[in-house]
This record gives C-alpha cells, structure tokens and sequence, in this order.
C-alpha cells in the first residue's frame, strides 16, 4: 500500500465523481427546463386542461429529479464506500 498510489487512486476518484455529477445532472436539468416550458405553453394554448397537464408535469418532474438523485448516491459510492478499491488493496 504505497501511500503515492493512494494519492492518485484518490485524485482519480475525485475527477471521475466531479465528471460524474456534472454530467449526470445536466441532462436531468435540462430536461426539466424543456418540459416546464411546454407545459407552460400547453396550458396557455388551451386552459381547460391546465389542471391535468400541471398533474402530469408534477410527475414528470419527480422521474427526472430521481435521475440526478441517483448519480448523486452513486457518486457517493464511489466517494466513500469505493468497491474499487479492493482490486488495488487499498
């Protein structure tokens, strides 16, 4: 256990978790964005059905931040519980 490979399993491990977060958020942030704005422009196109379409945005909405919910706890894995690192003997 040599402590420089320590440092650089580390430091490897930090840089692919901050990509990990990075990438695995923006897709869910962007999405939200998207569909945000076509509900909003579905319910000023026909207001009858606002109430059904805000219900259905609601869900939506929750499937998509459960995804960054998710990347969150995997990188949290990988930050401190690391399965990798038993193949490095660390």
């Amino acid at each position: 256990m040599n402590p420089d490979n320590v440092l650089k399993f580390s430091v490897i491990t930090t840089i692919v978790v901050g990509a990990a977060i990075v990438l695995g958020c923006i897709t869910p942030a962007l999405m939200e964005g998207r569909a945000v704005v076509r509900a909003f422009d579905n319910m000023a196109r026909q207001p009858s059905v606002a109430d059904r379409i805000r219900g259905i945005l609601f869900v939506v909405l929750a499937i998509l931040e459960s995804t960054a919910i998710y990347v969150l706890l995997i990188c949290l894995i990988l930050l401190f519980a690391n399965p990798f690192a038993t193949l490095f003997d660390f």
